[in-house]
């Protein structure tokens, strides 16, 4: 996607997605109806909702991640800087690198601490020198608060690091690029208590500089490092297999002290989920 293609003016007002409209579907199943709303910058936004209601199928959309799977499509607009993502004339390739994501369980890639994080700075060109390389690397890991644990070790492989530290280097690579946005799919799910506490510290802190989007069971979890938050739910449709929708998004102690929808209400107290 070349800049021209892009309206890259930083609106305060302007959120930094926003969806039309979306309906998600895997062949004729449709997984997610209708879905609007506008995701604000330098925030961070959860969704939550039981299984099954889209809050990951529709993460996966905000990169163009579930155009590898052949029978999916998407009905209205998924907005970047005032552009739909899924128009023709847009490359994917180009959207996953402003729109960066983090998985449930930590992939680093079978390389050194460095070259995980320098493996997209290279592929996208954004060094032009060692030095600079370097720097990309040490500011990276910084901004994920693991240079400390990690600047005597960086030619050691990515996998001798504890399952937290390798969540957090997996941020750290996701960043080195200069995303917009970071998607965040369930991030602490397979992380110790330790662990988790350092990596919502850690998302707290990232959104001065990125906006963040996250997916999480956890609603203590959402109450702790979401500004605002947005409640799916499911329902069934014919032949009993069921799609989410979006019941309600809001600022996030809105959403779990004062819901405007008796849905939510029954979540966020326990009732169903």
């Amino acid at each position: 996607m070349p800049e021209s293609q892009v309206n890259l003016s930083k609106q305060n007002s302007a959120p930094a997605l926003s969806t039309e409209k979306v309906s998600i579907f895997y062949g004729d199943f449709k997984a997610v109806k209708d879905v609007s709303m506008e995701i604000p910058k330098n925030k961070v936004t959860a969704f939550i909702g039981p299984s099954g209601c889209g809050k990951s199928t529709l993460l996966r959309c905000f990169n163009r991640l579930n155009d590898l799977i052949s029978i999916f499509h998407l009905e209205g607009r998924i907005l970047y800087h005032n552009q739909n993502i899924y128009d023709r004339d847009i490359d994917p390739v180009e959207i996953r690198r402003r729109i960066g994501m983090v998985f449930q369980k930590p992939n680093p890639f079978p390389k050194s601490i460095y070259d995980n994080i320098a493996y997209g700075v290279r592929i996208n060109g954004l060094a032009k020198s060692k030095e600079e390389m370097d720097e990309i690397v040490e500011r990276s890991l910084r901004q994920a608060v693991l240079w400390d644990e990690v600047k005597d070790k960086l030619q050691q492989s990515g996998f001798a690091l504890s399952g937290g530290q390798q969540q957090r280097l997996c941020i750290a690579r996701a960043i080195a690029v200069s995303p917009d946005v970071v998607l965040m799919d369930e991030p602490c799910a397979s992380l110790d208590p330790i662990s988790t506490i350092k990596v919502e510290e850690l998302i707290n802190e990232l959104k001065e500089n990125y906006t963040i989007i996250i997916v999480t069971h956890n609603m203590q979890q959402a109450t702790r490092v979401a500004d605002v938050t947005a409640f799916f739910n499911a329902k069934a449709q014919e032949g009993g297999k069921r799609f989410g929708y979006l019941v309600e998004f809001d600022e996030t102690h809105n959403i779990f002290q004062n819901p405007k929808e008796e849905a939510t209400q029954q979540y966020v107290s326990g009732r169903f989920g």
